[in-house]
């Protein structure tokens, strides 16, 4: 057995290797890189306060999910932490006096997430509101002193006395607890929140402007499946009497009342067979029939807010870019503020004197804070999360287009390797290529941060090679029209898009044909089963993360079948079993002459672990190459945890050293070696 190897190095940021010589990130890096996971502006528009995600130091910290502080920016970009340390701070508001800040979080003494505020002006948190069960998101009364809170309905004391006698037994799909709507009076802590009773399970609150009325988004029943496909609009009254419906049509978010409560806007699906939601839609305040602002809009609507009561803004992502835009309450003609290029906008927030807080990236540094300042036509950047990388020379990334073999664009982002940036690679020296596959389909990749510990994309690029990430048909970003170029036919053209993005790469002269990888999770783990599988002569290399296998398994067992029936295959498994089986990777296992690494989160309840143990199973029994599958507990759709994240990482990239670019044959060891910290010294 080999001895698991511990670098000693002085924390994870100095490391060696041909990366660090090249001036690329390294793993250790990736692992320690922070961003901004939210921002609220001020109601006065003088301060931005936003949430900063801090990954525990591996090795060093106990393991766990990275930490979220809450920070808060100036106009001029001065920061300071407000609540920082071991904390998980969530959904951060200004009170309407800009004077202080409500936010969520479990801190030492509590026994459940509470709501907290913290004065801006000095002062400790304090607790304002709090349940028996954790407060999962909030939203503040237009004064400032009630607050709409939601919390799964917590166990009984009955119950809990049961499961501490050892009745801890689950009933699948019955057992579900809902999640409840209460009010707090803010001005009397001591004051027990009152419930508010509602049928169905709320996953989404907003109170109106006006102060009369709550909008929430409601499922049937906590299941994946109803909060996917199912949830609707629900306006009621401040005690819970409705007032209104909305009959969205299939999936829902973004919530968001016009400054004097008359109107409603969200972001819908057109239809229940719409892959995403990403159209604007606006109601009255009494719910009824909906108006589509942006009809025929080649994009997805990610977030809307309302400028004034006449005046809509809101954020598309469209192609690889993202635009910031208005448009008013009737539809018509929009004005776009931030075009379609430059930063990637994941998020907004509008003061009410009109400076606007966002969040984005852009190749060059991941998620960071910027403010559009009332009147101009710039976002300045307030935030550096991570300074330490204009020391770090990374490659270039680049937007590239190409036919499929059936003649429809299709677009990608392409990262190439460090020592070629910029330059035509002669044949001689054609790189080896990793394809990083996707997850959905219903999702996309944008011109911006795209390294993480999934994709460590600068990582490969440092160690030679060329990285090419597909936007195939079904990818969200480009309309509804090309986000169901693949219903009905799961895999098939979608992933024939990815080797066709290949043939442009070696086309090009980039890339060497011999020494391609795939990898992707989820979908993108599906494309990486069929890479090894029905596509096993294009693929040298192949790693799958949480991904599929057998498709009519993965109807039955996962928790979202009626999500795939509307939105991905219109049929089911007994009405169409040829295609489920065609479709499915393990059909062709026995043609597979690609070495495949298999990854899973044990506790997966999206694609069950069953599916990676299938794909093995098939083709370690069809023999054709090597195969191997790394098991992670208590991690479920993707990874959480650092160390598991950085053993991910690690595993990935040898996978693909080993097969790309050295020996190949039989696996590299099973045991891997880790750039750790000296353990003497730390705790």
């Amino acid at each position: 057995m080999r001895v698991l190897k511990v670098w000693l190095v002085l924390g994870l940021s100095v490391v060696a290797g041909s990366a660090w010589a090249n001036g690329g990130l390294t793993l250790e890096q990736i692992a320690k890189v922070r961003g901004v996971s939210q921002a609220a502006v001020s109601p006065d528009g003088t301060q931005v306060a936003y949430g900063l995600s801090v990954p525990r130091e591996i090795g060093v910290d106990d393991d766990g999910p990275a930490w979220n502080e809450l920070h808060v920016a100036d106009r001029n970009g001065s920061s300071r932490g407000f609540v920082t340390g071991k904390v998980n701070v969530g959904g951060v508001e200004w009170l309407p006096d800009s004077r202080g800040i409500a936010f969520l979080a479990k801190r030492q003494g509590d026994e459940t997430r509470a709501l907290y505020r913290i004065p801006l002006h000095g002062g400790e948190s304090s607790v304002i509101a709090k349940l028996k069960s954790d407060v999962s998101s909030f939203s503040l009364s237009p004064d400032g002193r009630q607050a709409a809170l939601l919390a799964t309905e917590p166990e009984s004391d009955a119950l809990k006395a049961l499961k501490k006698q050892g009745f801890t037994q689950k009933v699948y799909e019955e057992d579900w607890h809902a999640v409840q709507l209460w009010i707090a009076n803010l001005d009397d802590a001591q004051a027990a929140p009152r419930l508010v009773a509602v049928e169905g399970s709320v996953q989404s609150v907003a109170w109106s402007p006006a102060g009369d009325r709550l909008a929430l988004l409601v499922a049937p029943r906590q299941l994946t499946d109803d909060t996917l496909v199912f949830t609707r609009v629900r306006i009621v009254s401040t005690d819970g009497r409705v007032l209104g419906t909305v009959d969205n049509p299939g999936k829902i978010s973004g919530l968001s009342w016009s400054p004097d409560g008359e109107h409603l806007a969200f972001i819908s699906a057109e239809d229940k067979h719409d892959a995403q939601q990403g159209r604007l839609f606006v109601v009255g305040k009494q719910g009824g029939a909906w108006r589509d602002l942006l009809p025929g809009l080649e994009g997805h609507v990610v977030d809307v807010e309302w400028r004034d009561a006449s005046t809509l803004l809101f954020l598309s992502h469209e192609g690889v870019q993202a635009r910031l835009a208005e448009v008013g309450v009737g539809g018509g003609e929009q004005r776009t503020l931030l075009p379609a290029a430059g930063p990637v906008w994941t998020g907004f927030n509008v003061a009410s004197q009109g400076d606007i807080a966002l969040t984005g990236s852009t190749p060059q540094h991941p998620s960071e804070v910027f403010l559009l300042p009332a009147g101009t036509a710039e976002a300045r950047r307030l935030t550096d999360s991570n300074p330490w990388l204009k020391d770090v020379r990374l490659a270039q990334q680049e937007v590239i287009r190409y036919a499929a073999r059936d003649g429809l664009e299709i677009e990608g982002l392409l990262v190439r390797p460090l020592q070629h940036a910029g330059a035509r690679v002669p044949p001689a020296a054609r790189a080896p290529l990793i394809v990083v596959v996707h997850g959905g389909p219903e999702s996309h990749y944008s011109n911006g941060w795209l390294t993480a510990y999934s994709q460590p994309l600068h990582h490969a690029a440092a160690q030679g090679y060329a990285v090419f990430l597909p936007n195939y048909r079904s990818s969200t970003g480009r309309g509804v029209a090309f986000s169901k170029q693949g219903f009905g036919r799961p895999g098939m053209e979608e992933f024939d898009d990815v080797v066709d993005g290949v043939d442009h790469l070696i086309g090009i002269g980039l890339v060497d044909g011999n020494k391609v990888g795939i990898t992707g999770g989820s979908y993108g783990g599906y494309a990486s089963a069929w890479g090894s599988t029905h596509y096993s002569d294009r693929f040298a290399a192949s790693v799958m993360f949480v991904g599929i296998s057998d498709q009519a398994s993965l109807v039955t067992t996962g928790d979202i079948p009626w999500e795939q029936n509307l939105v991905h295959w219109g049929t089911w498994p007994w009405e169409n079993p040829e295609l489920y089986r065609q479709t499915s990777p393990i059909t062709h296992a026995q043609k597979s002459k690609t070495p495949t690494l298999i990854l899973h989160g044990e506790a997966d309840p999206r694609v069950p672990v069953m599916q990676s143990y299938m794909m093995y199973r098939y083709l370690k029994l069809a023999g054709q190459a090597p195969v191997r599958l790394v098991l992670y507990p208590g991690e479920g759709h993707g990874n959480a945890r650092a160390a598991s994240r950085y053993d991910y990482s690690v595993r990935l990239m040898q996978w693909m050293d080993h097969y790309l670019k050295g020996p190949g044959g039989e696996p590299p060891p099973y045991q891997v070696e880790y750039a750790l910290p000296a353990a003497s010294g730390k705790k």
